[in-house]
């Protein structure tokens, strides 16, 4: 009887063991998955491919962003570019509005959302991640109630584009729009 409990208690403290190794093992596994290093709070490279991020249509404030990715000299228009985009959603510290969509052949991307929330004390954001072959990088598009900003490392690394490098936007009511350009 002494023999059989034994084997019980084997059993038992192997069974767990290797649950315990298995539950570990698909932790670091999703870690490594999901923790993709970028230098901004959000990012998920498991989003949704659409256009239209709205969860509200009729009475809330939007955001239309297109443009075109470019070589890096800043002159032929780029296809198939992975664009993913992400920001707070409204009323919300939550980043629950994201996409990716990918260029066409002409270099284009465009998308609708709803307006971005802040961050306290900070502007509304929309985070951008572009990516193609072996080149990648993030950046983000700041929104003020009179324009839309850029930052000096996006404006370093798409200088090449001249006149087409600053965003421009324009609001009519509950809908503002922004071209922003990029290069990869």
């Amino acid at each position: 009887m002494k023999k059989n409990s034994s084997r019980r208690l084997f059993l038992r403290n192997s069974a767990m063991a290797a649950s315990g190794l298995a539950f570990l093992s698909s932790i670091t596994t999703l870690h490594a998955l999901t923790s993709s290093p970028t230098p901004f709070e959000g990012y998920n490279p498991y989003a949704e491919s659409k256009t239209d991020l709205r969860t509200s249509t009729l009475f809330g404030k939007h955001l239309s962003v297109s443009g075109k990715v470019y070589d890096p000299s800043g002159n032929i228009p780029q296809s198939n570019v992975l664009v993913e985009i992400w920001h707070l959603s409204p009323n919300s510290k939550k980043y629950r509005h994201r996409t990716k969509i990918r260029t066409d052949e002409n270099g284009d991307y465009n998308f609708i959302t709803d307006y971005p929330n802040n961050e306290e004390a900070k502007l509304p954001k929309v985070f951008f991640k572009l990516s193609s072959n072996n080149d990648s990088y993030f950046t983000e598009l700041i929104l003020t109630d009179t324009g839309a900003n850029i930052t000096g490392e996006h404006f370093a690394r798409n200088k090449n584009l001249g006149k087409k490098l600053l965003p421009q936007k324009e609001t009519i009511l509950n809908q503002s729009k922004v071209k922003l350009n990029f290069t990869l």
